[in-house]
C-alpha cells in the first residue's frame, strides 16, 4: 500500500485539477495543484462547492474545461476529448454515511469488493488496512453492533482495499457525535502520516482541518479563496477560515520536556515553546498545537508576576478588523512561526502596536491537537 518516494517524485505524482462547473447560484472554478500524499482539506461553508470538487475527480460529474490528473493518470482532458468514467478511475470514496451490508458481517462486507479482484496484492491490501485502522477484532461484528466511528472504520478500510491512487472523503465524520468523532480522528491521523497515497477531505470543521490537514484549500461561493499549507493559511488575516472564535494559529512542534510533578509537557516549536497539560505522550514525539487568537495577549514587557505561565517573544507583522469593530487580529512573528492575537483598538492603541514592533505573546491555552 505504500511506496517510497522522493520529495521531488512526489511533487511529480501530485494532483492536478481544472474545472468549471455550473451551480444553482454560482459556477464552481477551480485550478488546484495538490500534493502527493497526506491530507489535502477542502473546507469552507455549506454550499461553498466542496462536495461537487469531489465529485469531479471521482467522474460523477462532468465539469466543463476539465483536466484531471492524478499523478501520471490523466482522467480527464476535454482539449483531448478525454474523459475516464468513474469506474475505472482508481479511487476510494467514503461518504458521510457508511454504506455497509446489513446482512453481512464486517469480514464479509470487507471481501465484497475483492470478489472480482482476487489477487495477492488485492488482499495484502485489505490486510493492512485491517491493521492501520485497527479493525482486526471487528470483523465477526454485525454491522448493527457497530458504532458510527468503527462502521466509518470499516468503511474506508474497504476503499483502501481497491489501491486507489487518491481517497476521497466527503465529510465522513458529519454523522458521527463528538465523542466517537474524537475516537475516530487518531486513525484518519495515522493514515495521513503513514500512507504514501493523497487524501482529499471535505469538512466544515475547524477542529478537523487543525487535526487533519496537511494543505488546505478554501472555498467560498464556488471560488477557491486561498491554498497552500494548512499553518499559512490559517494564520493568514484575510481569510474566511479565521474570523469569529475559530480564528488560531497551527504550530508543529515536538516533546521536549516533561515536569512530572506539575503534570505538564514542554513543546518546542520553531519559535520557542509552550507548556500543555501532559497526555502521557512521549518525549521526541511530534505534535499540533493550536493556539485560538482569542487566548493571547500581548504586552511590549517581558511579563512577570502572572498566572499566565507561557511567554513567547515576538513581532507585530500586519493587523486586520476583527469581526466586531472593538477589535482587531495581530499577527505576531514568533522565529519560523505565526500566532495570532485579538485585542480591542483600544488596547492596539495604547501599546501603540504596529508592523515591526517587538512585543511578548502571553498565550493562556494552547490545544494539544495530535
Amino acid at each position: 500500500m505504500s511506496v517510497s518516494a522522493t520529495e521531488g517524485e512526489a511533487l511529480a505524482e501530485g494532483i492536478e485539477l481544472r474545472f468549471t462547473l455550473p451551480r444553482t447560484g454560482f459556477d464552481l472554478e477551480v485550478d488546484l495543484r495538490l500534493p502527493a500524499r497526506g491530507i489535502t482539506v477542502l473546507h469552507g461553508p455549506s454550499g461553498s462547492g466542496k462536495t461537487s470538487v469531489l465529485r469531479c475527480v471521482a467522474g460523477l460529474e462532468r465539469p466543463h474545461n476539465g483536466y484531471v490528473r492524478i499523478g501520471d493518470q490523466i482522467w480527464q482532458d476535454d482539449r483531448r476529448g478525454h474523459f475516464l468514467p468513474t469506474w475505472r478511475r482508481a479511487l476510494g470514496y467514503v461518504f458521510q454515511e457508511a454504506s455497509l451490508f446489513e446482512h453481512l458481517d464486517v469480514r464479509a462486507n470487507l471481501h465484497f469488493g475483492l470478489r472480482r479482484d482476487s489477487d495477492s496484492r488485492a488482499r495484502q491490501s485489505l490486510a493492512e488496512a485491517i491493521e492501520l485502522l485497527g479493525i482486526g477484532h471487528l470483523l465477526g461484528r454485525a454491522p448493527h453492533a457497530l458504532s458510527g466511528g468503527e462502521r466509518q472504520r470499516i468503511a474506508i478500510a474497504r476503499a483502501l482495499a481497491a489501491r486507489p491512487r487518491v481517497l476521497l472523503l466527503d465529510e465522513p465524520l458529519s454523522a458521527i457525535d463528538h465523542s466517537r468523532r474524537q475516537e475516530i480522528l487518531p486513525w484518519l491521523e495515522r493514515m495521513r502520516d503513514e500512507l504514501e497515497m493523497p487524501m482529499i477531505h471535505v469538512t466544515h470543521s475547524a477542529d478537523e482541518v487543525a487535526r487533519l490537514a496537511t494543505y488546505l484549500v478554501v472555498l467560498e461561493a464556488g471560488r477557491v479563496k486561498a491554498s497552500g499549507a494548512v499553518a499559512g493559511v490559517l494564520s493568514s488575516l484575510d481569510l474566511p477560515v479565521v474570523v469569529g472564535e475559530d480564528a488560531a494559529a497551527l504550530l508543529e512542534g515536538e516533546l521536549l520536556e516533561r515536569d512530572v510533578a506539575w503534570h505538564l509537557a514542554r513543546v518546542g516549536f520553531a519559535g520557542g515553546s509552550l507548556w500543555v497539560a501532559d497526555g502521557g505522550l512521549p518525549l521526541g514525539r511530534r505534535v499540533r498545537l493550536r493556539v485560538l487568537a482569542r487566548d493571547v495577549s500581548i504586552t511590549t514587557q517581558e511579563p512577570g508576576y502572572t498566572s499566565i505561565q507561557n511567554h513567547v517573544r515576538g513581532v507585530v507583522e500586519s493587523m486586520a478588523g476583527d469581526v466586531h469593530p472593538s477589535q482587531v487580529l495581530v499577527r505576531l512573528r514568533c522565529g519560523d512561526s505565526v500566532l495570532l492575537a485579538r485585542v480591542t483598538r483600544r488596547a492596539m492603541a495604547s501599546l501603540e502596536l504596529g508592523p515591526g514592533r517587538p512585543v511578548w505573546a502571553q498565550v493562556k491555552s494552547v490545544a494539544l491537537v495530535q
